[in-house]
């Protein structure tokens, strides 16, 4: 599976500190339920074994949504059990690496701050760019804030779509129109949701006035 530019209009990221009383399958069903168009599991304290079984569960319910299914950060898993891609930060293992490993037909999500980030992704065979963070978020700490200047900047010089991400919630999703991305991505705007299918709903129309340009 490639990438397609409207996959990437509302992008929704697992967590583990929202889970709640649901199962992460639970939630990421209602996610795509409401309309979420892509999902990437993002596990940082799971155990291998257990991380891959849920990784399978989780891109078979994907599959049956026809969502593309990527995987942050755990190549090795991802090409193990098939998924539709992976997605690496800067800190992680080398886009060209990835690519490598992955083979073509497989999906890469690269995070970039800079321009020079986002292009030598490009040209190391990402398939599109996480930008970010565009607003302050809890959800990484090691995240640099992203000036709304710098996500135009990287939209214009690059010819991979781009989505942001980073604090983006309903309530300022507005803001990131005509900046040039495709889309956003988010963690607590959906998954601390109580009522996860009608907030991802919202925010899907939301965003779909943003990249409207």
């Amino acid at each position: 599976m490639k990438c397609d530019k409207k996959d990437l209009l509302l992008y929704a990221v697992t967590d583990r500190a929202w889970l709640g009383k649901q199962t992460r399958y639970e939630q990421v069903e209602e996610a795509l339920q409401g309309g979420a168009t892509f999902i990437q599991l993002r596990e940082k304290e799971m155990d291998d074994d257990s991380f891959l079984k849920e990784a399978i569960e989780i891109k078979e319910l994907c599959r049956r949504y026809h969502v593309p299914f990527v995987i942050n950060d755990h190549v090795g898993i991802a090409r193990e059990m098939d998924a539709d891609g992976v997605h690496v930060g800067q800190s992680d293992m080398e886009a060209g690496d990835v690519r490598v490993i992955l083979g073509e037909g497989k999906i890469l999500g690269v995070s970039a701050q800079t321009v020079e980030q986002a292009v030598l992704a490009e040209q190391r065979g990402a398939d599109y760019l996480g930008v970010g963070a565009v607003f302050h978020t809890g959800s990484k700490a090691d995240a640099d804030d992203v000036s709304h200047e710098t996500l135009k900047n990287i939209c214009d010089a690059v010819n991979i779509p781009v989505i942001a991400i980073g604090g983006i919630g309903k309530h300022n999703v507005m803001e990131l129109k005509g900046s040039g991305i495709c889309g956003i991505a988010v963690i607590s705007a959906i998954f601390a949701e109580k009522d996860i299918r009608s907030a991802t709903a919202e925010l899907k129309k939301l965003t779909e006035q943003v990249v409207s340009v």
